[in-house]
């Protein structure tokens, strides 16, 4: 059996069936445009964060001094999360990007020029920034999937790898500025006015989160956020989408710093290292849409999370072998287990925002309360291993990692995509409980593709 995400398939003249929405040409518009908006994202976060060590220098700030201003990003997106829902139920997420785009754009600007001055309009500028970065993921993840439904085939593996290259555009982009002494406010201004004028105008190709039909089902009236942290398949699949963030972002932060100090070896190979994961990573979500489409969401996770599993086991082994007769197959193993890694967790994060976004009348809110559930992980996973690697080694800390993954593939049956139009949706929307779904496996909404 291979899960197939609900679609809804193009008719004759472009548009979905019997649903008067946009034709394929709108909709191929509004995946350029939703690119641009992860990309984007991507490129302003590479940005600022490749210029932490100069406004650290220039407010002298002491490691915990510095990790107390940085927390101000995590403040502002804590708290835009779990109000996404309810902002983009509202307002759309066209406009809700179109405004904070804006908003990370003056964010970005006031903290590239009030650290010449003093930490306090760093605070503000990053709580802003944290903010904007964290109500513009949900929308347009929104907005991915609701383009991913009009097409019927998996795309949204590639919205993500669209803000990994942002991200690797931004942070080269910054190291060029930081080599030719650029000031920081030279850099990042022009940043924030790009930001703030390109997603903006490009946005507005983006089509309606819900087609007619939803919105039928639905009555018109606007989902509940709160009905869906009461519905137990939203907060597994935000579960299982937490144990794949924790192991992206401890690839991120952990895997060079694991290279150098347990493997002794020099930073540039470390940075090689990391670089390894990270293109796995980005090249597994470019080609993730095919994958998933031949062999369904459930299937696909599986075998990636038992990837990464293996991955993890191999740059632990490896590690076991430095000092020793076997010493020169050490390096070889830790890179092979850094690109299993990569290829591991690189679908977990958009496979769980197209599954809460299975039922348009409820995709906000589903995808609100994943997010804000998964990206606990990015904010508590860098300190918990490293409280794991004081007592122990980094390579031994990241056995959590694969720890969590094996968890992970017990979980990935929250995935099954669900039917776009169900009497639960419309409950959803005007009751303070609703029923949980129903998982139980139906043979008329999957079968085999060949």
């Amino acid at each position: 059996r291979v899960d197939v995400m609900p679609s809804t398939c193009p008719d004759e003249s472009g548009g979905p069936t019997g649903s008067g929405g946009p034709g394929r040409g709108e909709v191929l518009a509004a995946a350029r445009a939703t690119s641009v908006a992860f990309i984007a994202t991507g490129f302003a976060f590479a940005s600022w964060a490749s210029r932490i060590p100069q406004v650290r220098d220039r407010l002298h700030l002491d490691p915990a001094e510095l990790g107390l201003v940085l927390l101000a990003i995590a403040a502002g997106a804590l708290i835009a999360l779990p109000l996404s829902g309810s902002i983009v139920g509202r307002f759309g997420s066209r406009r809700t990007v179109q405004a904070l785009a804006l908003v990370d754009g003056v964010a970005v600007a006031v903290v590239a020029v009030g650290y010449r001055f003093d930490v306090v309009p760093v605070l503000v500028g990053l709580f802003l920034f944290g903010f904007a970065q964290g109500g513009w993921d949900v929308a347009m993840n929104v907005q991915g999937a609701a383009v991913e439904r009009r097409l019927g085939r998996s795309i949204m593996p590639r919205f993500h790898a669209g803000f990994s290259v942002g991200t690797v555009a931004g942070a080269l982009i910054g190291a060029a500025m930081v080599a030719l002494s650029v000031p920081v406010t030279v850099h990042l201004l022009p940043v924030g006015a790009l930001v703030a004028t390109v997603v903006p105008v490009s946005v507005r190709r983006f089509v309606p989160d819900a087609d007619d039909q939803a919105v039928a089902t639905a009555g018109g009236r606007s989902p509940r956020a709160l009905s869906a942290w009461r519905e137990p398949r939203t907060v597994l699949v935000g579960l299982l989408v937490l144990v794949f963030a924790f192991a992206e972002g401890t690839g991120n932060d952990w895997t060079g710093v694991g290279l150098i100090d347990d493997y002794h070896v020099s930073p540039s190979v470390g940075t090689l290292g990391f670089a390894t994961f990270l293109t796995a990573m980005t090249v597994a979500r470019w080609v993730g849409p095919a994958v998933l489409d031949r062999w369904g969401r459930v299937t696909t996770l599986r075998v990636l999370a038992v990837t990464g599993v293996a991955g993890v086991a191999l740059l632990v082994a490896g590690g076991e072998l430095v000092g020793g007769d076997l010493a020169g197959a050490a390096v070889p193993m830790a890179f092979a287990g850094l690109l299993l890694w990569g290829l591991g967790v690189s679908l977990g994060f958009p496979v769980g925002m197209s599954a809460g976004a299975d039922q348009p009348a409820m995709a906000a809110p589903r995808v609100s309360v994943i997010s804000s559930i998964g990206y606990c992980a990015f904010l508590a996973g860098p300190p918990a291993v490293g409280f794991l690697a004081d007592r122990t080694t980094v390579l031994l800390a990241t056995v959590s990692v694969a720890v969590l993954l094996a968890v992970a593939v017990l979980l990935t049956a929250v995935v099954s995509p669900l039917p776009q139009n169900d009497p639960d949706v419309a409950e959803a929307v005007v009751s303070p409980g609703p029923r949980p779904p129903d998982l139980t496996p139906d043979p008329g909404a999957a079968h085999r593709r060949s």
